[in-house]
């Protein structure tokens, strides 16, 4: 009975929901709104904020006020493409200038981002190079006092001089006299 039950709850379980398989990537659904791609939208928004604040822009934006301006006050009434006094100037830079400021703003926050990138990885990098540096001061440290201990050759060379002192002496107490201690004869 309770084998059954088992087997009617996986039943269940297998009808309830498929499984999800995690090591293959899931099927792209059918969207509504088109696709875009962010970082792409963000360099031309970068590109035209960029040309905003160049004088080439000011510069080409004068001349074109200058030639409206010019054209609908000395054009005869019908050539005139704004019946009313330049109201549509008005309205093309109030639309410029409602579309230069988001995207100046988009660039910024961009810049922020790789600002902020660019500052984590230089602080990572410091931090890795106190590491190495303190690592390195400690194996001087530790280079130095192994030093103290280990025999120089200024040492060395001291021991030995004293050590032919020693025998030097011990020659003028101790003369050789003849055949006493000598192997010689055993030969």
């Amino acid at each position: 009975m309770a084998a059954e039950r088992t087997q009617d709850r996986e039943r269940d379980r297998e009808r309830a929901a498929p499984r999800i398989r995690l090591d293959l990537p899931r099927e792209r659904r059918a969207r509504l709104l088109p696709e875009y791609d962010p970082e792409a939208f963000g360099r031309m928004s970068e590109r035209i904020a960029r040309f905003l604040g160049t004088g080439r822009f000011l510069v080409w934006m004068t001349l074109t006020i200058v030639v409206w301006v010019l054209w609908n006050i000395f054009a005869p009434g019908p050539l005139k493409f704004d019946e009313y006094p330049f109201i549509f100037l008005t309205l093309a830079l109030s639309l410029q200038a409602s579309y230069a400021a988001p995207l100046i703003l988009l660039a910024q926050n961009r810049q922020d981002d790789r600002d902020r990138v660019n500052l984590e990885q230089d602080r990572k990098q410091n931090e890795r190079s106190i590491a190495d540096t303190e690592y390195l001061t400690r194996e001087i440290a530790a280079l130095r006092m192994g030093l103290g201990e280990v025999a120089t050759r200024d040492w060395i060379r001291s021991e030995l001089q004293d050590l032919l002192k020693e025998m030097e002496e011990r020659r003028d107490l101790f003369p050789s006299g003849g055949t006493r201690g000598s192997d010689v004869p055993d030969r």
